[in-house]
């Protein structure tokens, strides 16, 4: 059985392999593809609304208990959901 995480996006459980962990390093969100990181991390279904919807309630700087400010570069914020989609459409 696969071990079950909560999205902070949308509060819906989801099997870990659905899930993107996203850990804080020096005041940026990064996406922790191999969910190996060392520190805290957050759980997010990869998709736009559900990134949107953590942002837009703070949830990823109470999840990471950290300062309010945090956020993801924007480069790297599509490409990780993409990538991810293709990887679990198999």
């Amino acid at each position: 059985m696969e071990p079950v995480r909560t999205c902070v996006g949308c509060r819906m459980r989801a099997s870990r392999s659905a899930l993107l962990r996203v850990v804080a390093s020096q005041d940026v969100l990064i996406f922790d593809e191999r969910a190996a990181m060392p520190g805290r991390g957050a759980w997010v279904h990869p998709t736009q609304e559900c990134l949107d919807g953590a942002v837009r309630r703070r949830a990823f700087a109470r999840a990471l208990r950290v300062s309010a400010s945090i956020g993801f570069p924007e480069a790297a914020l599509s490409q990780t959901i993409e990538k991810h989609r293709q990887r679990n459409k198999g």
